[in-house]
């Protein structure tokens, strides 16, 4: 790839540059030099005449009687970038896409509904789907041709733009009925009927889950199948909320092995911190290296319940981590969270990331130099190849060859002070790479990620008590709640360069009411829990499917596509509905509305007959029917919040694994606390004798007031032992 500068602004167009990884060039920019997105932003320099969606693109297809192609990407996207290079930034297929096609770029990110909808019609049409994903479709949005990556000229059996561009212009032309009449049969095929409502599922679908994980787990790596491996958070946490309603002490083996590998291998930034997206081989060494806001999220969230299951420091270090990377090179001065660093530098990925023996030997003392080698898997010839030639680099991928308590056994080092050496040794080299050329930044802001984040630095704050986790958490809560928030009380998607844009989707909703419910547990700011209702009834006037149960992905009142789509399958995020079903859950026992709690009931029989088919793939969804099937527990602690007593009782509270749960405080310091308003049967539950009293309620049922904390998780675990089982 052709290495990338900064562009300065061109005289037409003030204020407005291309991001650092924009090509040097006197030629023109097109449309998209005047978009937000740093993806768009990235191609406004090529001979390609690109659109944004939108209606100008559309118009402009039927007027010139052309197909439009779609090409939908992101700005971290390595293969995005490869196929810029070759084929969108080479004159020759431009003036062939110009003449032929309308070229409309989305950013994948900033439009997720148009993605869902053509990467679906993708994997209708070819049996699979990934980015770049390139739509051939007539002027009304209907795809007749799908696709990923296509080179410049063909090669090894995948046709190549030269090839594809004119043969797509020559059916349009001489054969358009076939045109036609596929596009309307594609189409047609994702308006599938809408099944009727299942039966709720129960507790056979979650050990189904449990069985499917457990046929793919590789037991020698850890993690699921072969490669390439993703983390799947997610899965993770399911399976320590089946270990919890089961005791079966497979599923936190798996987790435990899955967990530890991932943080020794390369997949985890073993100087800079911070977990790259996936590992393209089974042991976790090799990844590829881009980093993502919403899996930095998920990732400390299952290191979190970890350490919360199993008292086990070395998680909650992992989860301390990723927040230290997040909190250094992924917060915005207002404090939202960026979304994307690229695996690129230089044109090279992972360039960033990579050591050489002789650079290491340079920089850091002989001894140092080989206690690193050693512990960190360095080899002379270096342990990465590159990914087209295969052929070995020279340069390396530190990683942890050993857990470290045994590299320490065999070296014959005290483990902290073989920890406390390597940290010295680690600030020496990012100080050293920190001068290096960075990977490409995508410094736009999404609810959606903003909302996985604050959950998980809310999630940690109350786990590690931590005030820091819970003040980051509440910069980025206030901000995108007075940034990404219409005087209406809607949602935007995205913010970037003071502009707020693009109506808000499910998941937006659904990961910002997850976050702020969170945030209320972490602070007991009860502005949060009304903010995370507020929102809550925005997503069910707009979203929810009256008919079938369920929310759509977008407004009723949004852009009309070619399709409206209810998603419940996991991928790298959650699916809206999954999170939306537990929040309805948490909020209705925390407000002791039984609508909600209808509401959660009615999408699990809507998506019923999926989570039956393949319940692995619905883990999500599965943790908000664990708690729906029970036992789940309102939590109360009426106190002075800032008595010692209090802080006590939520520490111990706190300090295990309590997934299916609310905790509630009732402040004995003022006559009518706000949290009154919202949850009328609390107003009763008193500090008893003057002291910090626990009311632990199951099934709609509460206990005897206590005063003790022991008793208090006494009455939590007594159906649950294995925690502690798993914590002596």
């Amino acid at each position: 790839m052709s290495q990338r500068k900064s562009v300065q602004p061109r005289g037409d167009e003030p204020g407005v540059a291309a991001p650092a990884d924009s090509p040097v060039t006197d030629r023109e920019p097109n449309r998209l030099i005047r978009e937000k997105s740093p993806y768009l932003l990235q191609h406004a320099y090529n001979p390609v005449d690109w659109y944004p969606w939108g209606d100008e693109a559309f118009e402009a297809a039927r007027k010139e009687d052309k197909p439009i192609f779609l090409s939908i990407g992101y700005s971290t996207c390595h293969w995005c970038h490869v196929m810029e290079h070759e084929s969108f930034e080479d004159t020759a297929v431009a003036r062939l896409m110009n003449e032929a096609f309308v070229a409309i770029k989305v950013d994948r990110e900033e439009r997720p509904d148009i993605d869902n909808i053509y990467m679906g019609v993708c994997q209708i049409m070819t049996g699979s789907g990934g980015w770049p994903l390139t739509i051939i479709m007539t002027p009304d949005k209907k795809p007749f041709f799908a696709g990923t990556y296509f080179p410049k000229e063909g090669r090894f059996g995948r046709m190549g733009m030269l090839d594809l561009i004119p043969r797509i212009a020559d059916v349009w032309q001489h054969r358009r009925g076939e045109v036609l009449a596929s596009a309307e049969k594609i189409t047609s095929s994702l308006h599938e009927a809408v099944p009727a409502a299942d039966d709720a599922p129960d507790s056979t679908v979650l050990q189904a889950a449990f069985q499917q994980l457990e046929a793919r787990f590789d037991s020698r790596y850890g993690g699921f199948g072969s490669a390439p491996k993703f983390p799947t958070p997610h899965t993770l946490m399911f399976l320590l909320r089946y270990w919890r309603r089961s005791g079966d002490s497979s599923a936190l083996a798996m987790v435990e092995q899955t967990l530890s590998a991932m943080r020794r291998g390369g997949m985890f930034d073993q100087i800079g911190f911070g977990f790259h997206r996936y590992s393209t081989d089974p042991q976790w060494l090799l990844p590829h290296f881009e980093k993502m806001l919403y899996d930095q999220a998920m990732l400390a969230m299952a290191y979190t319940e970890a350490y919360q299951a199993t008292g086990e420091d070395g998680y909650k270090m992992a989860a301390r981590e990723i927040f230290t990377y997040v909190l250094r090179d992924m917060v915005s001065g207002e404090g939202g969270f960026y979304s994307a660093e690229d695996a690129d530098s230089e044109g090279e990925e992972g360039k960033s990331y990579l050591w050489s023996v002789a650079e290491l030997r340079s920089i850091l003392s002989p001894a140092d130099a080989g206690l690193f080698i050693r512990v960190y898997g360095i080899e002379p010839d270096g342990n990465f190849s590159d990914q087209t030639t295969q052929q070995k680099t020279g340069t390396n991928i530190p990683h942890l060859t050993q857990p470290l308590a045994v590299i320490a056994g065999e070296l014959a080092i005290p483990e902290p002070s073989l920890r406390e050496h390597l940290e010295t040794i680690r600030r020496q080299l990012y100080a050293v790479r920190e001068e290096r050329v960075h990977p490409h930044k995508d410094d736009k802001i999404l609810t959606d990620w903003n909302g996985l984040m604050i959950a998980a630095l809310s999630k940690a704050a109350a786990a590690f008590d931590d005030s820091e986790y819970a003040h980051a958490a509440s910069l980025a809560a206030d901000f995108v709640l007075s940034k990404l928030r219409t005087s209406g009380g809607r949602l935007w998607h995205r913010y970037r360069d003071g502009q707020a844009a693009v109506p808000g989707h499910v998941d937006d909703y659904a990961f910002l009411i997850w976050g702020l419910l969170d945030l209320y547990e972490a602070t007991f700011d009860v502005s949060r829990l009304e903010a995370a209702l507020a929102l809550n009834d925005q997503l069910i006037e707009h979203f929810w499917d009256a008919r079938s149960g369920g929310f759509f992905f977008t407004a009723a009142d949004a852009e009309k596509l070619i399709a409206r789509q209810k998603e419940t399958y996991d991928g790298a995020v959650p699916s809206g509905n999954a999170v939306a079903m537990l929040n309805l859950l948490r909020l209705g026992r925390i407000t002791t509305n039984p609508d909600l709690e209808a509401k959660a009931s009615q999408i699990s029989r809507a998506f019923g007959a999926d989570l039956r088919r393949l319940p692995s793939a619905h883990t999500q969804m599965l943790m908000a029917v664990d708690f729906a099937l029970g036992p789940a527990y309102e939590i109360v602690i009426a106190g002075d919040p800032a008595a010692d007593d209090t802080r006590q009782m939520l520490r111990t509270l706190r300090s295990e694994f309590l997934p299916n749960s609310v905790v509630i405080l009732r402040p004995t310091n003022t006559p009518t606390p706000a949290i009154t308003r919202l949850s009328e049967f609390i107003g009763a539950l008193t500090a008893v004798q003057g002291r910090a009293t626990a009311y632990v309620c199951r099934e709609y049922a509460c206990q005897r007031p206590t005063n003790d904390p022991v008793e208090m998780m006494r009455l939590v675990n007594e159906e649950q032992p294995t925690i502690r089982e798993a914590r002596r």
